[in-house]
């Protein structure tokens, strides 16, 4: 439910928590901003220019523009639509649509390396993409299975909670962001078709640099939902006031750009890396105190919930990701809490079984009418199906991320209901569960007889 309200004037308190900016923050975010303004502009003259001359000076006799475009634009349509149903899905019937999610998505993506296995054998890159797609999707379908199955009740009703009364145009922003991503999407597959159609070494690279600036500036703009929509909801729970999700973001797109343009290239890179490390060998991780400090030091540098605090009090990055985190850290077994919480996979998978269909709609067109291209088209494909994907979950992965940094801010704000201290009792009692049968097997083995 939406609820519409007049733009609220921050209280004194708030306004109180305004931090100062250093020199060096305000100059970075300042660099930062104007970085990315540049290269929008720069890469829209740039894919103009590599499409005219694609028009032009086609060398490919196997490029034919009409076969090669209507599959992939309309896989991104495809995306679009996709992603705007999986909202509307979600609206309708939280706990379905993310059991759905989790079943289906290993499912198109075991599609996907299949049909690229199957169809072309003697190609070695093919085979090779194709095959850690299905590798990913066993895996997909055994953390769903194993992993995720006990976090699903907890999950829904803290989704449930946290979007029980969305700001106003809070949906409208997610769906306008959603046709801004399609829409610059398909401007820069004109860019990657110029490319392939003159098809020279140098096109390769053309192309490789149009591939990463489609997945920063989708980061920017799902991170720039983030930033506008968790502070709607941080103020919702924190102080009762309501505030228009619009209001928010122009003060984003104004004022904070910059840090959200940081955010944008070091969280990511930071969750892979502390994931990576605690995901190769939890035991490792608990046991070795060196994996246990880089993990532990290195999420202060930067996480998504210091987004939060990026919009609701204007910090930068590394300082809103660092004061969220610790205060994560003072209620005991809350940072354990937050790393059981799933809804950020479930962001993941949604964008990743968006960008399996995208990719099957884009490859299997393209095999029906011109098999040269349709390996590239179903990568293109879904890595735009993916994004967009990703920037249709911001408001959902934004609106738990203001719950949980309002939550640890005021456990006993009464607006908060039980879910959470209840799950933190519940973890609690397995950890000393865990622990009594640790020192059970211990005592087992200190009892075992020794020989010399």
């Amino acid at each position: 439910m939406e609820i519409e309200q007049q733009p609220v004037t921050p209280p004194a308190a708030q306004q109180q928590q305004q931090q100062p900016q250093t020199l060096s923050g305000r100059f970075f975010r300042c660099l930062f901003t104007c970085i990315f303004y540049t290269q929008l502009t720069l890469i829209s003259i740039f894919v103009i220019l590599l499409t005219l001359r694609g028009l032009v000076c086609t060398k490919s006799p196997n490029f034919h523009p009409k076969k090669w475009y209507t599959p992939l634009l309309s896989s991104v349509a495809v995306s679009g639509i996709l992603s705007i149903a999986w909202n509307c899905f979600f609206v309708c019937n939280i706990r379905a649509t993310v059991k759905a999610t989790l079943w289906f998505t290993p499912l198109f993506t075991i599609s996907v390396g299949l049909f690229l296995i199957l169809l072309d054998k003697s190609n070695p890159v093919v085979l090779w993409i194709g095959a850690l797609l299905v590798f990913y999707s066993i895996v997909t379908a055994v953390y769903g299975s194993l992993h995720v199955t006990n976090r699903h009740e907890f999950t829904f009703q803290t989704m449930s909670t946290a979007t029980g009364i969305l700001p106003a145009r809070t949906r409208a922003i997610a769906v306008v962001s959603v046709i801004i991503s399609v829409f610059y999407s398909g401007f820069l597959v004109a860019g990657i078709g110029g490319a392939t159609a003159t098809g020279t070494r140098l096109d390769i690279l053309f192309i490789s640099i149009i591939v990463i600036n489609l997945a920063w500036t989708m980061q920017v703009i799902k991170n720039v939902q983030e930033v506008a929509i968790s502070k709607a909801i941080y103020v919702y729970f924190s102080r009762d006031d309501l505030m228009n999700a619009c209001d928010a973001l122009g003060v984003t797109l104004k004022k904070q750009l910059g840090s959200v343009c940081i955010g944008s290239t070091l969280v990511p890179l930071i969750v892979l890396f502390r994931g990576t490390i605690r995901c190769c060998n939890r035991d490792i991780y608990a046991s070795t105190p060196g994996c246990n400090w880089i993990a532990n030091h290195i999420i202060l540098g930067g996480n998504r919930y210091g987004f939060v605090h990026v919009g609701a009090h204007n910090k930068g990055l590394r300082q809103a990701s660092s004061d969220t985190w610790r205060r994560f850290r003072t209620i005991p077994e809350f940072e354990q809490l937050i790393d059981f919480d799933i809804t950020s996979s479930i962001c993941f998978f949604s964008a990743m079984g968006i960008g399996a269909i995208a990719a099957l709609t884009a490859g299997v067109w393209e095999l029906l009418i011109d098999k040269d291209h349709y390996f590239e088209l179903t990568i293109y494909a879904f890595i735009i199906g993916y994004f967009v994907g990703r920037v249709s979950s911001a408001w959902l992965q934004a609106c738990v991320m203001g719950y949980y940094v309002a939550y640890s801010e005021d456990p006993q704000n009464d607006r908060f209901d039980d879910t959470i201290p209840q799950r933190i009792e519940r973890q609690k009692i397995e950890k000393a569960k865990r622990e009594v049968e640790d020192n059970r097997v211990l005592q087992e083995d200190d009892d075992v007889p020794t020989h010399v």
